[in-house]
């Protein structure tokens, strides 16, 4: 495994083709391995290797976090296409000089059953975030003119009959009473819908079911919240 002499365009091309389809060197979250290919390419690639420059632009980006992502930084011949072999000369884990020390990780089979372990319980805890996230409820806002019959109509009565009126996704909000002519006024009603349970021709059937006190019912406003 290998992505090459990641110095050399030819190397950095194996690794553009192999980020073609990927997001990050191994696995769904950016991890140690990312890491270790990062420090081995040491500058942006090219432009027109979109896919390794799109890769490394976004692992830079952790630069100051990199010590807590997860998984054990290994060698670059660990990673990569399987039928390539790395020619970089020193992998990520590889160097004796002091200034390379992998202060990151380690190859200790113990501590990389405990960083595998710490990946999977990272990755449940997002995907079981995902999962419990609300999914968004549309909702409306209509302000109703609600008409009676004449002057005479109880319009105490007419709002309550209005009020009466219950159903999932339903909430009635503040009134008014408003002049039209004719010593007659109308109930300006607003209420807010989850737009899936309630609309407007439920309103209006109920509504003017109370045909003692309505004459009609308008829509005077709508609005998506």
């Amino acid at each position: 495994m290998g992505f090459g002499d990641l110095k050399s365009p030819a190397g950095l091309q194996v690794l553009n083709d192999y980020l073609a389809d990927k997001s990050y060197i191994k696995g769904y979250v950016p991890s140690q391995a990312d890491v270790a290919v990062f420090e081995a390419v040491s500058s942006p690639p090219p432009a027109d290797l979109c896919h390794a420059l799109r890769w490394y632009n976004h692992i830079k980006s952790y630069e100051k976090e990199k010590a807590s992502l997860p998984g054990v930084k290994k060698a670059l011949g660990k990673y990569g296409p399987a039928d390539v072999e790395d020619t970089t000369g020193s992998g990520a884990t590889d160097s004796k000089d002091d200034d390379d020390i992998d202060l990151f990780g380690s190859d200790d089979e113990e501590e990389s059953e405990e960083a595998k372990r710490l990946r999977e319980e990272r990755l449940a805890q997002y995907e079981s975030k995902k999962a419990k996230k609300p999914a968004l409820v549309a909702k409306s806002s209509i302000l109703l003119d609600v008409k009676p019959w004449d002057d005479e109509t109880d319009m105490a009565k007419l709002e309550e009959r209005v009020r009466s009126i219950q159903a999932d996704g339903l909430v009635w909000g503040s009134s008014k009473l408003v002049p039209v002519g004719y010593g007659i006024k109308k109930l300006q009603i607003q209420c807010v819908v989850e737009d899936d349970k309630v609309g407007t021709d439920m309103l209006e059937e109920q509504i003017t079911a109370f045909e003692d006190y309505v004459q009609s019912m308008d829509v005077a406003a709508f609005n998506k919240i």
